[in-house]
């Protein structure tokens, strides 16, 4: 899900006005029927089984194993078990109507070291996925790495060490060539901002590491990686649609003060476009951040070119924006205004809710000439929901849905080459160093007994779907 809401909580969140379109007139229909709807998942928040099957340890395993990094101590050993029940989730996702269905592998389940040995087990569990989907008329939409990094890779300096780019490029070579026949759509990363910044300068995140020159030099060889894996899947699957996600919020002045500017124009330059811009040819963002080129001593020759690759598609997760502010904070210069300092909505993270925030992230993106096709690969809200005998009613989470898809349709109508929306997300899940209190799913899972119940969401998205 859903970045990095600590990363994104070192600066802030605005509220914003109601839009024209009404929502007891507006219907999912009007997306028109190529607009691709689905639902979205990660290997490490649902799978489970953590250590079958040959599968290697990963980062999150160690991280969330070690007391004290997880809220209750929890982890993802088991998940919600999709390893065991990926056909009754995939059968779900297609009750719902929903016709894709998003996930990513594990890289230490495919090469449980990282590199060298493959782990045939592994390989043939993801064809039994990907087989199940297509066989669900379900098009199955790929995630080659969601945070959960090989062990074996970390112990040798995992993003911060150069050779990372030459690992991951095989590693998708490998999948491209294993599974190109049957899978066409291809997402290289998932927020490499929140991987990046919660988990090699803040620390929250596996595999809590902190420091400036980690997160630099960690953001230039994830660059380089999704270019270069990205390069390989154009050339290694015929037909391929190869795509990014990138976590975004709008960001705005406090109280729309102009002495915050400078504030908003460095939070955009870290959250919005460190990651994105150097792969369109406009370097890193320098102009707003002057300190970010302390990155430059980590080039090699030809890098510049090296970090250029034209995406088919750019995957958009947004969530909630954020307000910043001045501050003398070393090197940043820049903190956010918290939701509770302002009588906003939130969720149940404290999050806030503000689904005209999305309309404006999507007309920001929108002015890349680079961007052609944006999809919203991940969109969703944690509520506190209950498994009554009647059911799991959940109706903040269908007004979240109907506000926020309100105003993607809003910026489509305006021009905006939106395509897509995928659900976050199909199941309850792990979510990371928050545990499994917060509830983003479709579906309600008892963790007792794994036990599925389509929460009243989903069946709105059932009946919605049905329409178009």
């Amino acid at each position: 899900m859903r970045i990095t809401f600590l990363f994104l909580a070192l600066f802030g969140f605005p509220h914003l006005g109601v839009s024209q379109i009404e929502l007891d007139t507006f219907t999912l229909n009007q997306f028109g029927e190529e607009f691709l709807w689905g639902t979205a998942c990660a290997a490490y928040q649902i799978e489970g089984a953590w250590n079958e099957g040959g599968k290697g340890p990963s980062i999150w395993d160690d991280f969330t194993h070690k007391k004290g990094n997880v809220h209750n101590n929890e982890n993802g050993d088991q998940g919600v078990d999709f390893y065991h029940r990926y056909k009754e989730d995939i059968a779900l996702n297609k009750e719902m109507g929903f016709k894709v269905f998003r996930f990513s592998i594990s890289w230490p389940r495919i090469f449980p070291n990282g590199t060298g040995e493959i782990n045939p087990e592994g390989v043939a569990f993801y064809h039994a996925v990907i087989d199940e989907c297509l066989m669900q008329d379900i098009e199955p939409w790929i995630t080659l790495y969601h945070w959960d990094l090989p062990s074996k890779l970390e112990e040798q300096g995992g993003w911060t060490n150069r050779k990372i780019v030459k690992w991951f490029t095989d590693y998708a070579a490998f999948c491209a060539d294993e599974y190109g026949d049957k899978v066409k759509d291809w997402m290289v990363m998932n927020e490499p901002a929140g991987f990046v910044g919660l988990g090699y300068m803040l620390g929250y995140h596996a595999p809590g590491k902190k420091g400036i020159d980690k997160f630099l030099k960690a953001t230039h060889h994830v660059c380089l990686s999704m270019t270069s894996a990205g390069k390989t899947l154009r050339s290694n699957v015929e037909n391929a649609n190869v795509g990014c996600t990138f976590s975004c919020s709008q960001v705005k002045p406090f109280k729309g003060l102009e002495k915050h500017e400078g504030a908003v124009a460095r939070i955009d330059a870290l959250l919005n476009r460190l990651f994105i811009e150097p792969s369109f040819g406009m370097g890193y963002p320098y102009d707003a951040f002057p300190q970010l080129k302390r990155i430059e001593k980590f080039f090699e020759d030809g890098d510049e070119e090296l970090l250029k690759f034209d995406f088919d598609f750019i995957g958009l997760q947004n969530y909630f924006p954020v307000v910043a502010k001045k501050s003398w904070i070393p090197m940043i210069r820049s903190k956010q205004v918290p939701p509770k300092k302002r009588d906003v909505p939130v969720n149940e993270m404290g999050f806030e809710i503000n689904p005209e925030g999305i309309y404006h992230i999507l007309k920001q993106f929108s002015e890349y000439e680079n961007i052609q096709n944006i999809i919203v690969t991940e969109n969703g809200v944690c509520v506190k929901d209950s498994l009554m005998e009647s059911g799991v009613h959940d109706p903040e989470r269908i007004d979240f849905f109907r506000s926020y898809l309100k105003n993607i349709y809003k910026a489509k109508q305006e021009g905006v080459p939106v395509t897509g929306y995928f659900v976050w997300s199909l199941t309850d899940n792990f979510e990371w160093s928050e545990g499994y209190e917060p509830r983003f799913g479709l579906i309600y899972v008892d963790y007792n007994t794994m036990e599925r119940t389509m929460k009243d969401s989903g069946k709105w998205f059932m009946e919605e779907l049905k329409r178009n």
